[in-house]
């Protein structure tokens, strides 16, 4: 007997716990004495033989013995599966003559596991014996375990195993497709980049998840993939950067290719010189051999499983691509080449696409340089887009291939610039910054002006996103010093592309006022026909309205984020160029315009694919957005969860007034939600992002000092909401407290200092928030503004003004949809509307309040309101009635029970009778009567 392989530690079984059980059962059924068939069945590499082995150690473990054998491919002796087995049956005490038993194996084999691997090669004889055993009541103590390939095996066999199945005698063992974590596992032990300690767990777990997509969970190919660093932005072109290991762990499946005649060798090398799916004719062609041997030549490829239908059309495709990665380069380098450059001069000639030619000139570099070199940037201008990663190594190999000083300068320099914005595009960020950099170092000798503008642009990009906003700005600052002023008219592409580039530095640096008066000439100048392209042209526009919104011209602003954001919309998915700029910057100003309906759409549209590489800094910027908006309109949970996705996006980009501001939306929602509990939690985390913002006043500390003042104020804390505002100057109108928040930081530092006992100083701080919101005309700024001038009011005792204010702010709330600030202002106004309207008016304000608040998860507010209502009913039972009676009402009250009639009461007390019947109508509320008589009778009652 042939002791029992255990497997290697890299072909650890992942992820099949449910197939090891059934293994398990079987193995110890037969050690109760009870045989049975194991088939286990699967595609080509899915780990049927390493079950197989799994099976062989399980039944070693339990001391059973163990007969292995695989089947031959090709092969043509009679019963040659079963004579192997019998060999190592023999060399462990079994009977020694094949001839007298060799047809019974249930007999030489009894008491053992007889495992067989690959019986879909089977010769016939063996085939036919296996069918036999199979359709048989397996005899006493005897497992069968049979692997194989579906597709390949004999339908006899298939039919008798399909049989068996349904009559429960055979075991059925399908392993599918791994999952990710099984595949992170498996990467792990095979050391492969994605298993590399140096990387988080979260990307690891991504690494995987995109490495299972692309092997479709074939462990075998997992592992193809692995050995030849495998990485996503290069798939399916290429299998990886590691060719050499490729073919290393690729035996299996070059045995496989061994096993072909030589017709079908050639033409599997020529189907993978043209890729999948390719078309006889092509491949025919390609190979040389001609359509009839090549139409043999497929079918013994299909039969191998090797090929398989693509398409209706009559397109074919390996199993899967990294076959054909494994057939290209298994292919000798002379029939590469020719094999290349008749796949290229085919597609020429039938006019095909710059992107198919690129793939063939990427070969041939060695042979006709200046061909490749020039159909290779072809190709990448084609694809920069969509696959900027290929673009960029088209784009490298084209420039290696250009000799140095010779040649046409301005195409090398053209191609070096488009080879940094791919660069760029596919996050490689200090590689694109480093080219730019020696590109700018050769001038002027050899850029022209519009070259050198590119070049300038290109550079400050790469700067930008790497976040160096300083660096960006004087590069693109010195470039714009180039230009002429007025702007040439029509303004050329690259001049619209480095306005671009300094409008967005200075954007996300918070420095808008720089880049406004050149964003606005920008905008008015035509662009020029064939130039500049529609994109560009709307992110001029769209970085106009932003900055227009922060310097407070709103009126400009409104206009144009409407234009924008019908130009945004119309672009499709997925959306090119600098989109995700557009996006985000768009939300932003339609954030600050509160229009928070379309600011949430623009921010989180595509925002997945945001989530890697150069689009990060951006993707702060969306978060930072979609938090705010989300916190304003009651989506309290999700503002929490997005703001401390920023958090750990801008400690790891560096930036660390972003990290304060994501500390301040999470402070602020926090208490929303937890209510008053978690307080001094809140309180803390404004504590850590105040000593953040404290290092240096900028846009981003101006930007979370609302939210830090309203956490300290929610939580109890006026002294610290007044002092963090006074702190930063916003009673003394800094320039970086942006324009549509002044009202409501004016608002918020009043409502602080009435706390503290300064009613005059809250009074003057009203007015100033008013004057500033009436210059303004943003609803929502009006709303906090009402409600401030609300609460002094009441404090007052002047409810009839603040039941009226409180009305037309929660209203204003109410309409922009912002719940939890409207379900607040309700009850906090229900106190002057019990003084105004009585008991029950003001418990369904509470009411509604309470309702509101729960569905929006606002603690606070539900606090809130239990907290008035119990205060409103002690009021209520222990005051007397005429105590909830206003001066005037009690007056009124008095004559009306005197006999005096509405027009008498209006005359002695100067009033117009309209004003009267309106005071009585309180009274009657507040006092829950219905006429003067129900009046006259409570009043006896209680003198």
């Amino acid at each position: 007997m042939a002791a029992a392989p255990i497997p290697a530690a890299r072909e650890r079984l992942v992820g099949r716990q449910a197939e090891l059980s059934l293994l398990k059962r079987t193995v110890e059924a037969l050690g109760n004495g009870q045989g049975s068939v194991v088939e286990i069945s699967g595609e080509p590499g899915i780990g049927k033989t390493s079950l197989a082995t799994a099976l062989t150690e399980l039944a070693a473990q339990r001391g059973i013995p163990v007969v292995r054998a695989h089947a031959v491919r090709g092969n043509t002796a009679s019963l040659q599966v079963f004579r192997d087995a019998w060999a190592a049956r023999a060399a462990d005490g079994g009977p020694r003559r094949f001839d007298e038993v060799g047809d019974r194996p249930a007999e030489w084999a009894a008491g053992c596991a007889l495992v067989l691997d690959d019986i879909h090669w089977c010769d016939p004889d063996s085939t036919a014996l296996l069918v036999r055993l199979v359709r048989s009541v397996v005899p006493g103590p005897f497992l069968l375990a049979l692997a194989h390939r579906p597709g390949q095996t004999p339908p006899e066999l298939r039919e008798a195993l399909e049989d068996g199945a349904r009559a429960g005698a055979v075991t059925r063992v399908e392993p599918g497709p791994l999952a990710p974590e099984p595949v992170a596992a498996l990467l792990a032990d095979l050391r492969a980049p994605g298993g590399s300690g140096s990387r988080t767990p979260a990307v690891l777990q991504e690494f995987a998840t995109q490495l299972c997509t692309a092997a479709e969970g074939n462990p075998r190919h997992v592992r193809l993939l692995a050995a030849a660093n495998w990485h996503p932005e290069h798939w399916p072109e290429r299998p990886g950067t590691d060719t050499a290991g490729l073919l290393r762990e690729a035996k299996p499946l070059i045995a496989e290719l061994d096993a072909l005649s030589p017709q079908a060798a050639v033409t599997a090398s020529a189907a993978a010189v043209i890729g999948s799916p390719f078309r006889p004719e092509d491949t025919a062609q390609v190979s040389g051999l001609g359509m009839d041997s090549t139409l043999d030549a497929l079918a013994e490829l299909e039969r191998a499983d090797l090929v398989r239908s693509a398409d209706w059309k009559g397109g074919l495709t390996f199993r899967h691509p990294v076959v054909g990665h494994v057939a290209h380069e298994r292919a000798g380098l002379s029939f590469r080449l020719r094999a290349h450059r008749r796949a290229l001069q085919l597609i020429t000639g039938r006019g095909g696409r710059a992107r198919e030619r690129a793939r063939h000139a990427e070969h041939l570099l060695g042979t006709d340089a200046a061909l490749a070199a020039r159909t290779l940037a072809e190709g990448a201008a084609e694809i920069t887009a969509q696959e900027p990663a290929t673009a960029a190594h088209w784009l490298r190999l084209a420039l290696e291939a250009l000799p140095d000083g010779g040649g046409d300068s301005t195409v090398r320099t053209e191609m070096e610039v488009a080879c940094c914005r791919a660069l760029i595009a596919s996050g490689r960020l200090d590689e694109a910054r480093t080219r730019a950099h020696e590109l700018l170092g050769r001038r002027p000798e050899t850029l022209g002006e519009r070259q050198l503008l590119q070049t300038h642009a290109v550079c400050a990009g790469a700067e930008r996103q790497l976040g160096r906003y300083a660096e960006a700005a004087a590069i693109a600052g010195a470039a714009l010093g180039l230009l002429p002023r007025p702007l040439p008219d029509p303004l050329p592409a690259e001049a619209a592309e480095l306005i671009i580039e300094y409008g967005l530095v200075h954007v996300l640096r918070g420095t808008h006022d720089q880049a406004r008066v050149l964003l606005r000439e920008a905008v008015r100048t035509p662009g020029e026909a064939d130039g500049t392209k529609e994109t560009d042209r709307t992110v001029l526009r769209v970085l106009n309205a932003l900055c227009a919104t922060h310097a407070g011209d709103l009126d400009e602003a409104a206009d144009e984020v409407t234009h924008c954001a019908r130009l945004v919309d119309a672009l499709p998915d997925p959306l090119a160029g600098r989109t995700p700029e557009t996006l985000a910057l768009l939300g932003s100003a339609e954030l600050y315009l509160e229009r928070f309906t379309d600011a949430v759409r623009h921010l989180s549209r595509g925002l997945a694919a945001d989530h890697t590489g150069p689009q990060q800094p951006i993707l702060l910027h969306r978060l930072l957005g979609l938090a705010m908006a989300e916190q304003w309109t009651g989506h309290l949970d999700a503002s929490q969860r997005h703001a401390r996705e920023v958090e750990t996006l801008a400690r790891s980009l560096g930036v660390p007034p972003a990290v304060a501001l994501a500390q301040a939306m999470r402070a602020t929602a926090l208490v929303w939600s937890r209510g008053r509990e978690y307080a001094d939690e809140a309180v803390a985390l404004v504590e850590e992002a105040t000593s953040i913002t404290s290092a240096g006043h900028n846009w981003w500390a101006a930007s979370a000092t609302g939210l830090l003042a309203q956490a300290r104020l929610l939580a109890d804390d006026a002294a610290g909401c007044r002092r963090t505002l006074l702190d930063s100057g916003v009673s003394k109108g800094l320039p970086l407290v942006r324009p549509f928040s002044r009202p409501y930081l004016l608002s918020l530092l009043a409502m602080a200092t009435l706390s503290c006992g300064d009613r005059e100083e809250a009074h003057r701080l009203v007015r100033s928030a008013e004057a500033e919101a009436e210059r303004l005309g943003l609803p929502v700024q009006e709303a906090y503004v009402r409600r401030a001038r609300a609460q002094l009011h009441m404090s007052d005792g002047e409810h009839d003004a603040a039941s009226k204010l409180f009305e037309l702010a929660g209203e204003a709330f109410r309409s922009a949809g912002m719940p939890v600030e409207y379900a607040w202002t309700l009850a906090t106004g229900a106190r002057s509307l019990h003084e105004t309207q009585g008991p029950a008016a003001a418990f369904g304000h509470l009411d509604a309040a309470e309702a509101i608040a729960r569905a929006s998860t606002a603690l606070l507010v539900q606090e809130h309101v239990a907290q008035l209502r119990a205060e409103l009913s002690a009021d209520s039972r222990t005051a007397h009635p005429l105590g909830l009676l206003s001066d005037r009402e009690r007056e009124i009250a008095e004559l009306a029970v005197a006999g005096l009639r509405t027009r008498e009461i209006a005359e002695r007390l100067f009033l117009s009778p309209r004003t009267v019947e309106t005071h009585l109508s309180r009274v009657y509320r507040k006092l829950d009567v219905t006429s003067r008589l129900a009046l006259s009778d409570l009043l006896r009652r209680i003198s």
